[in-house]
């Protein structure tokens, strides 16, 4: 069998860097030298191994600014069928669905395998989630929601898992954004959203599994009816306003 070229195993071990959230989307690789002596490996075959990453869309270099990790690694997966969820608003209970599957599963794996440093960062999305509460952009508060479920499935230690699931919550924000709007500005359904993330944040630190798992899809469950019934009240009112535009009244 053919030995593996040193820049090859560099690469792949940056690659589970950044698939295992060690490197998130947008961040800045540390400087060539301060890496190449981390990873104990030559500088040129750390070159050659970022110059493989940049081939396969997983890095990105700024003229004098460094090299920096992809802000949307799914985007190939990702942007037709945002088209079509756009133009078919019911498909996106389908990513819901899946999301029910797959996040019970991470947090049962992650009541059993978060570390310390994993609990430390669940609890620290959660307090910010909590903190965004009321922005002047209700997506701040939904983009701390979907950081708080992907570090979840970050401490299930699953790299598949949080590959599907990255892709996943990009395409559910790209989708149904007015929908996320109306979850976290309605108080009806705000607090138990916040209740049922507490319920889950604790069942994963308390090494709860069981728990967890039923924490996860009793939230999921919830946030598809919410989802559904914004839908319906919406369509009441245009229904309503329909209905006066005919008979020629003034809405109150």
């Amino acid at each position: 069998m053919k030995k593996p070229r040193l820049s090859e195993r560099i690469a792949e071990q940056l690659e589970s860097m950044i698939l295992d959230g060690s490197l998130k989307p947008g961040d800045r690789l540390p400087a060539e030298r301060v890496l190449s002596e981390r990873l104990e490996v030559s500088r040129p075959s750390l070159r050659e191994a970022i110059q493989k990453l940049i081939s396969k869309g997983l890095l990105f270099t700024r003229p004098g600014g460094g090299t920096f990790v992809k802000n949307s690694i799914a985007t190939s997966f990702n942007d037709p069928m945002v088209a079509m969820f756009r133009e078919n608003p019911e498909y996106r209970f389908d990513v819901l669905e899946i999301r029910h599957a797959l996040e019970g599963n991470a947090a049962f794996y992650a009541a059993l395998r978060a570390t310390d440093d994993d609990k430390v960062r669940i609890r620290s999305n959660y307090e910010q989630m909590i903190k965004l509460h009321g922005s002047k952009d209700p997506m701040d508060e939904a983009r701390a929601d979907a950081a708080f479920h992907l570090s979840i499935v970050e401490a299930s230690h699953n790299l598949v898992l949080l590959h599907v699931m990255r892709g996943l919550f990009e395409l559910l924000q790209n989708s149904i954004t007015h929908n996320l709007d109306k979850l976290y500005t309605i108080p009806r359904v705000f607090d138990p959203l916040s209740a049922q993330h507490k319920e889950l944040m604790e069942a994963v630190a308390e090494g709860r599994p069981e728990d967890a798992r039923k924490a996860a899809q009793h939230h999921l469950a919830f946030v598809e009816d919410s989802i559904k019934e914004i839908d319906a009240e919406e369509a009441r009112k245009i229904r309503s306003l329909n209905r006066m535009n005919i008979l020629g009244e003034t809405p109150k």
